[in-house]
């Protein structure tokens, strides 16, 4: 599932990054990779916080429905 529909505090896990290279290398340059453990903070006019890597990362909903997460 898009990681746009996870639950607030709910654990995922990265599976895959989809969308244009240029969007792929942008979200790898925040740390978002496949087999990486996020979890959404809060949501924020329309944006989603996620905790990853020990950091928080702001995304647009946009963003978020092309990052594919199952349970961690």
């Amino acid at each position: 599932m898009p990681l746009s529909l996870s639950k607030h505090g709910e654990l995922s896990r990265v599976q895959k990054i989809g969308g244009p290279e240029a969007v792929r290398k942008r979200l790898e340059s925040m740390g978002l990779t496949a087999g990486v453990n996020v979890t959404v903070v809060s949501e924020i006019n329309g944006s989603l916080i996620v905790n990853v890597r020990e950091s928080r990362v702001a995304l647009s909903r946009e963003l978020a429905s092309k990052i594919f997460v199952d349970a961690a």
